[in-house]
């Protein structure tokens, strides 16, 4: 059962501020409401400002029923927001407003509790941008258990990222997720060179990486195991935006390994559900049943 599943996303939480409005966001709260979404048992990890976009940020993560005991709140800074821009092909482009609650995410025990439980946490390197939250982020990460799905979605953000960060959280991660701008620059982070999924098997045997996913837009997406390459074309929908179709994929491609599925029926089923999101307003839409995993 997905349910018996604790998934944890840990770092930002944010307002996309998109031309029609805003939507709620961040790429490790998306994840976990997409786990949610898909049954499994979900918590966040994060700040928000004592503000009404943080009031907002928490009802909206209670509604899809993830557990936000763990989200605190700051009284001296705002709730995180980002400016979005769509192209004429609806890719989002990000600008980042600084200084924000996620910033300074600090350790409780309540992090201590959250992170003895977690069989799966997904982080980033934007969550990571400051040294508080750093600190805090690979704290809760050293103290999961041997058995816990670390989840590195490398999700890079304007210049909200360094070499020295990369590989630190390379040093954490048994799972690698990241996409086909995001290869480059961590081949050339780790002195790599080669085709894609030659650059991707070094970096699984450099970082004894359970597994690296390659997440290609509408190209669909790559899975490399140590002893299997599952490659997926994707599915062709029409695009309302790109907002949080990598943070769905990346759940589903979670629990289908939490679940023991095969990897080419993981890759097919989390391109489908990216797909889904591709097709819908805002980061985290409702999923349809057809799309949850089947017992």
């Amino acid at each position: 059962m997905v349910d018996n599943f604790h998934v944890t996303g840990i770092g930002e939480i944010l307002w996309d501020m998109l031309p029609d409005g805003a939507q709620f966001g961040g790429a490790p709260a998306n994840f976990v409401c997409h786990s949610r979404a898909l049954d499994a048992t979900s918590r966040m990890v994060s700040c928000v400002g004592n503000d009404e976009l943080g009031r907002r940020a928490l009802a909206f993560l209670q509604q899809h029923g993830v557990d936000t005991s763990t989200v605190s709140q700051s009284a001296e800074r705002p709730t995180g927001t980002v400016e979005i821009e769509l192209d004429a092909e609806s890719v989002a482009q990000y600008e980042f407003a600084a200084n924000v609650a996620w910033d300074a995410l600090t350790w409780s025990e309540a992090l201590a509790h959250a992170a003895d439980e977690a069989d799966v946490v997904c982080y980033g390197t934007l969550g990571q941008r400051s040294e508080i939250s750093n600190n805090t982020i690979q704290r809760f990460l050293k103290r999961t258990s041997d058995d816990c799905l670390c989840v590195f979605d490398v999700n890079l953000r304007q210049h909200f990222y360094s070499e020295a960060l990369i590989r630190d959280s390379l040093e954490f991660a048994n799972i690698l997720k990241l996409n086909d701008e995001e290869l480059p620059v961590l081949s050339s982070s780790c002195g790599l060179t080669g085709s894609d999924t030659r650059i991707m098997e070094e970096l699984r045997q450099r970082y004894s990486l359970r597994l690296v996913a390659l997440t290609r837009g509408a190209n669909g997406a790559i899975l490399l195991t140590e002893d299997s390459l599952s490659e997926c074309d994707g599915f062709a929908v029409e695009v309302k935006d790109t907002v949080g179709a990598g943070d769905a994929f990346t759940a589903a491609m979670t629990l289908g390994l939490l679940l023991e599925h095969e990897l080419d029926r993981i890759n097919e089923h989390a391109c489908r559900v990216a797909a889904f999101v591709c097709s819908q307003d805002g980061a985290a839409p409702k999923l349809p049943d057809n799309l949850k995993f089947s017992r």
